[in-house]
């Protein structure tokens, strides 16, 4: 039993030492589990469990209430069928009286007393059993508890140590990968943490051993889900790496305005510039582009559009839709346009499957309608058109600004 209790008090040393999980919040833990134990085992709820690491004890006492015998009562029915309270020393039916006393839960005053003079009825014994074993206690009951404790004390180690990484990028060892979900498992530091199949950029393949850098995205402090969220799709990856890798923005030169991003194939960034002697693209782009293509090679070849952000919303849009080129941008409302361009241009502008628009419009915040120019020419002749029926003076005025409209696109085109 001594050695049965030493290696478990090495044991926790070995976890404070190697998992930083503090010894005496597991003994507090571990002192809950093994009260439940032994209340199971000796259907006893008047047990108290202390463990001494000094001495690298562990005791288990029953708690006894001190009680007066002559106060004793036992319940008799009488005849109406209620409860009556009679002395146990003397049942006036004839039948033997008996003792309510309870040697498991109480301790007569006067044997109290030979233990500690002071006692007084009411207080509390302390007399410590001796359990059996530990291999005879309800062991999987107190392990459950144990284990969930430790999986406790770890999860408050990990948001105490990534609360202030939230939102920053961090290195870690690829240290496991798991063949059936895709999910990685990563070492940092002395934690493991699990990069899931959802978070991971498209078409990426990781090997173990590998160092791959990922963006605390979230850190929860709630106990269900994971406790630390990771990501390498999140618009802040890429946020992240240029404030890493361009000084002008670490020092605040230049600022990020605005991102958008669709993980594996395209991001848009909006940058500018505080100091009118610093061009803020060709500062995020490097000298003989290193620093764009570092970025793009942390982020497995994705494209990356970086456009200079202007407060004027019609040369902000047009800049969004990089690479197309944009003729015109009318303002439809507060937050809507339509944009025209050439007619060569539209595919670009739109880009495959929308993406080129998407993005666009999530990084202006711009709800963006894109036409083309002979759409456009045809939609105000149509307009122009459907005015016939009004007096000949209005409908002449309306079909010449639209063949007005229709020749700026032309020579536009031209």
């Amino acid at each position: 039993m001594a050695n049965e209790q030493k290696e478990f008090f090495r044991a926790l040393d070995l976890l404070e030492k190697e998992k930083g999980i503090p010894k005496d919040y597991m003994i507090e833990k571990i002192e809950a589990a093994l009260l439940t134990a032994y209340k199971k085992e000796t259907k006893n709820s008047n047990l108290k469990v202390e463990l001494n690491p000094e001495k690298q004890e562990i005791h288990v006492y029953k708690l006894l209430e001190v009680v007066d015998p002559n106060a004793l009562t036992i319940v008799h029915e009488n005849a109406e069928g209620e409860d009556d309270d009679v002395d146990f020393d003397f049942y006036d039916d004839g039948d033997e009286p008996f003792d309510t006393f309870d040697p498991e839960t109480q301790i007569k005053l006067e044997d109290a007393r030979k233990i500690k003079t002071s006692y007084e009825v009411g207080d509390f014994v302390q007399v410590e059993i001796k359990p059996r074993s530990f291999k005879r206690i309800p062991a999987q009951t107190a392990k459950q508890v144990i284990i969930q404790g430790i999986r406790e004390a770890e999860r408050r180690n990990m948001i105490n140590e990534y609360e202030n990484k939230k939102e920053d990028i961090v290195t870690a060892e690829v240290t496991r990968i798991d063949p059936e979900t895709g999910n990685v498992g990563l070492a940092i530091g002395k934690n493991v943490v699990t990069l899931f199949k959802n978070e991971q950029i498209p078409g990426e393949v990781f090997r173990e051993g590998e160092l791959i850098k990922v963006y605390v995205m979230e850190v929860k402090r709630d106990t269900s889900g994971p406790a630390v969220l990771l990501s390498r799709t999140h618009p802040g990856f890429v946020k992240r790496l240029f404030e890493l890798e361009v000084p002008e923005i670490q020092d605040g030169t230049v600022v990020i305005r605005s991102i958008a991003r669709e993980a594996g194939s395209r991001t848009k960034i909006a940058v500018e510039s505080r100091d009118p002697n610093v061009e803020a693209i060709g500062a995020c782009i490097g000298p003989k582009n290193l620093r764009k293509n570092n970025i793009m090679k942390e982020i497995h070849g994705e494209k990356l559009d970086i456009i200079l952000y202007s407060d004027e919303p019609e040369e902000y849009i047009k800049s969004a839709l990089s690479p197309a080129d944009v003729q015109s941008v009318i303002r439809l409302d507060e937050r809507s346009c339509r944009v025209i361009v050439a007619d060569d241009q539209l595919s670009l502008a739109i880009g495959m499957r929308g993406q080129n628009a998407r993005l666009a419009a999530k990084l202006t915040g711009w709800k963006i309608d894109i036409k083309s120019a002979s759409e456009e020419k045809k939609a105000l002749y149509e307009s122009a058109m459907s005015g016939a029926d009004e007096p000949s003076t209005a409908f002449g005025e309306k079909l010449a600004e639209a063949l007005k409209e229709a020749s700026r696109g032309e020579e536009s085109e031209e």
